[in-house]
């Protein structure tokens, strides 16, 4: 009885802390609600179904500054369970936020579900879509901007303006129907065209001398995007909230699931100009353009669109090295970046994962070491939490490539709090591949073509990688990442292309640290929904939770 006191007062004692920590940090909230319905459009000429957020497509774009509390009622009223996921945000301490299906129950028709979560720590441009079944075909699918707080530092002069572009590739086809090919066993047809905020056209004005900033992010299905404005430079500042050393570039691969943003002077002669978003690596070339319009100009866009990098694979992995941290510019905090000393730090674990497209009971699939994910009834952190068994297994997926048949399973890949991991996604394919972690971002240390071998490491850049959160590998190469393990819960580690992710090229981190502490991760929310083999169970409360 005297340990149980004891214990209770340690207990009240860190949620006292807690407590006044948060009161004490006066971190401002923002209130949403946003109602999820069916709406008809015509993106590319052609009356459709899509999904529409309070009535806009693309969705409504999220303004917040770092460290703000977000407080997101969604509404579905979709005749399917829906959810979207905050492509970015690490939601620290808190997967319970994260938005997939390994981490939250789908919300219902006619049901809501309000997300509770912090733009912890971060700066920068990210994006939210729809994690369930093909929902992302339809829309609702939006940016987020995190701005920084007074008196932190960005390491450029404040923009004359801010433009967001999500840009992507489209379908004309429904997304059940899209769905319905790949329950099928099929593979998606190609795109039929690619959309700049939600249309094939669009005009940016701005003034003649003043710098606006350019946020692109890619969220479509499968298509690698190149983007352009004519006659002007794109000088690159941020990559998914990372402060890059300013190159200037002509053109900018960015591959789906990926954001970034670039300064533009408008420096030229008075005169609309066209911004361009075209598909790389396809044998038919998809292109949407915008005008970007001098407010003095009297004359629209002119001559022939300004054509995409000639060269394939060779010149977008020169370009991606390119891409360079800036060590001595602050992030959400004051402190520099290049403070981390991340290439000085030895791996606890690597883990080889080679993406593969196997035929399993005659139907496409998709996988990591031969494992294709499948969904099950119930949320792994939810079936974690209860200690609900026999929902994943924790040995069915390696940690290297293996001879033999693919298989389905739920696999889950335990790790440690404060593990340094080193990723290596083998691709062994043909074709492009956009790999993203939840929770987290990494330093991208290497890309090269072939087989990886550990004598490759000596090629890693261990000094200013930068850090996002979705990394390409080309064809027939290799990319490897590097990742602190120091945001406890379940995260998805899954391919950013839509067909492939649905169809198994996917599974989840179990970031654990056997002590129970509101430091390391929050307990469950008191509105979680509850489904699978955990309806009925009983939430612990913050004593329980520590076990009193």
């Amino acid at each position: 009885m005297e340990k149980k006191a004891v214990l209770l007062h340690l207990v009240c004692g860190v949620l006292a802390v807690f407590s006044v920590a948060v009161v004490k940090a006066e971190d401002p909230y923002k209130f949403y609600t946003w109602t999820v319905t069916y709406g008809t459009r015509s993106p590319l000429g052609v009356p459709q179904q899509v999904i529409l957020i309070n009535g806009q497509f693309p969705g409504p774009r999220l303004d917040v500054v770092t460290n703000d509390n977000i407080i997101l009622n969604l509404i579905n009223k979709l005749d399917q369970p829906f959810l979207l996921t905050w492509n970015g945000i690490k939601q620290r301490k808190n997967s319970w936020q994260d938005g997939v299906l390994g981490t939250n129950c789908a919300i219902p028709p006619n049901s809501n579900y309000t997300y509770k979560f912090q733009a912890k720590d971060q700066i920068g441009s990210f994006t939210y879509f729809p994690s369930t079944q093909l929902h992302r075909a339809a829309g609702a699918f939006g940016g987020i901007n995190i701005y920084e707080r007074p008196r932190i530092p960005i390491p450029f002069p404040n923009p004359d303006g801010d433009f967001s572009l999500v840009v992507g590739d489209w379908y004309n086809t429904s997304h059940k129907e899209l769905q319905q090919t790949l329950d099928s066993g099929k593979s998606l047809p190609f795109p039929a065209g690619v959309l700049i905020n939600g249309q094939t056209s669009n005009t940016f004005s701005g003034d003649q001398g003043k710098t606006y900033m350019f946020r692109i992010s890619n969220v479509g299905l499968s298509t690698s995007l190149n983007f352009r404005i004519q006659g002007h430079s794109l000088k690159l500042v941020e990559v998914e909230g990372s402060h890059t050393i300013q190159n200037t570039y002509d053109s900018l691969d960015v591959h789906v699931g990926q954001s970034v943003a670039v300064l533009v002077t408008l420096n030229q002669p008075p005169k609309d100009y066209y911004i361009v978003a075209s598909t790389r690596f396809t044998k038919q070339v998809l292109t949407a353009t915008s005008a970007l319009h001098y407010t003095n100009s009297h004359t629209p866009v002119s001559g022939p669109v300004p054509a995409g990098p000639t060269y394939q694979i060779h010149w977008s992995v020169k370009q991606a090295r390119t891409f360079r941290w800036n060590l001595t510019a602050s992030a959400a905090r004051p402190n520099p970046q290049g403070s981390y000393h991340y290439g000085k730090i030895t791996p606890t674990k690597t883990i080889l994962l080679a993406n593969s497209a196997p035929m399993i009971n005659e139907k496409q699939r998709y996988a990591f070491n031969r494992v294709s994910y499948v969904n099950p009834d119930t949320p792994l952190k939810l079936a974690d939490y209860f200690n609900i068994s026999g929902v994943y297994s924790s040995d069915s997926i390696q940690t290297v490539p293996s001879s033999g048949s693919a298989f389905v399973a739920t696999p889950v890949v335990p790790t440690s709090l404060h593990d340094f991991l080193e990723i290596v996604f083998q691709n062994n394919e043909n074709t492009l591949q956009s790999m993203h972690l939840d929770g987290y971002d990494f330093w991208v240390v290497g890309y090269g073509f072939g087989e990886w071998t550990p004598a490759k490491r000596k090629t890693y850049n261990l000094v200013d990688a930068v850090t996002r959160h979705t990394a390409q590998v080309y064809p027939n190469s290799w990319t490897t990442i590097l990742v602190s393990l120091d945001n406890q819960g379940m995260w998805n580690l899954r391919s950013a292309i839509w067909e492939r992710q649905y169809l198994g090229q996917q599974f989840y981190l179990r970031v654990w640290n056997p002590v129970r502490s509101l430091y390391t991760e929050y307990n469950i929310p008191s509105n979680a929904l509850l489904c699978g083999k955990a309806l009925g169970r009983h939430p612990l409360n913050d004593l329980e939770f520590f076990g009193v």
